[in-house]
């Protein structure tokens, strides 16, 4: 990133010229930064806008300020020509199609908080935008602020006397996806006081098939799902989903932790919120940490219905 035009570049780097005026987000975790930020009005271009809720984006969309590119493998260049941004972030290991956008000729910047194993490594791309954009200032006074109330809970999370143990996922199309003990989801319930029911250090986990999940955690003391359930999820949806789910711990003794992802802005807000999501595990595994007021944001244990 360069503010003088005399900067020289070494070979094999691209000079971009900042402030950024236009971009185009191709994940909700960068619209996350944007948005954190207050700078909407640098977004010129989006791509899904499945379980979109921030309000301010939809006006924009409906109004022409933000357009709406494609999806990832079928972006219209035409239209992301038309936006004319600066430079446009990606996600590299995703579905792609940045071959086509290539030959726009705008820059295209790697855009890795997906990739981060720490919740608030992801946070902290805050940072690498606001650079962009001429807020270096508000994006490190906002993760200070993050960093400072995640390790405050974090600490208090560390000196119970009992964790809980916790596992992830539900069964899909026949298997059932477990990300790994490395995985940013493992470290929160660890942060949070609980033990993840697998324990290696890989961060993408596998797929796996039923028999092989329950003996992981057919004793876990509590299953945290997320979904995009249409209507109102309930243990009779989760059984009739999969009839073997009723043989789980958490399933009997009513543990699940959920979030719907149709009814909350989860992926739009949890990456730059990881203090608020550790916090939402942690009145759950120890309520007594947490005001007896707090009123999740995210997660909340199923109701017993």
């Amino acid at each position: 990133l360069v503010r003088c035009m005399d900067v020289k570049v070494p070979n094999g780097y691209v000079k971009i010229q900042v402030p950024i005026e236009r971009t185009i987000c191709m994940t909700s975790l960068q619209l996350s930064n944007f948005t954190v930020l207050d700078a909407h009005d640098v977004v010129r271009g989006i791509t899904s806008t499945k379980n979109l809720f921030d309000e301010d984006i939809r006006q924009r969309i409906e109004d022409g300020r933000v357009t709406k590119i494609g999806m990832e493998g079928e972006f219209d260049t035409e239209l992301i020509m038309a936006i004319n941004p600066d430079v446009i972030f990606i996600s590299p290991s995703k579905r792609g199609g940045y071959d086509a956008i290539k030959e726009t000729g705008v820059t295209l910047v790697p855009h890795l908080g997906y990739k981060e194993c720490d919740p608030l490594g992801q946070a902290e791309w805050i940072k690498f935008i606001g650079m962009f954009i001429g807020k270096e200032a508000l994006a490190n006074e906002l993760f200070d602020d993050i960093e400072e109330r995640y390790n405050d809970l974090r600490s208090k999370a560390q000196h119970v006397t009992t964790r809980p143990t916790v596992f992830s996922g539900e069964m899909h199309y026949g298997l059932w996806h477990a990300v790994g003990g490395g995985n940013y989801l493992a470290q929160i319930f660890r942060d949070a006081g609980a033990d993840y029911v697998i324990n290696d250090d890989e961060p993408d986990g596998e797929n796996l098939e039923f028999e092989k999940a329950y003996s992981l955690a057919a004793e876990a003391d509590y299953w945290r799902i997320l979904n995009s359930y249409r209507g109102k999820f309930t243990y009779d949806a989760l059984k009739a989903s999969e009839p073997r789910n009723e043989l789980f711990k958490a399933f009997r003794e009513r543990k699940v932790i959920y979030c719907n992802m149709k009814q909350t802005a989860y992926y739009e807000n949890s990456p730059v919120m990881p203090d608020v999501l550790l916090k939402d595990f942690v009145a759950i595994f120890h309520p007594e940490l947490v005001e007896q007021d707090y009123v999740p944001t995210f997660y909340k244990l199923l109701n017993n219905e």
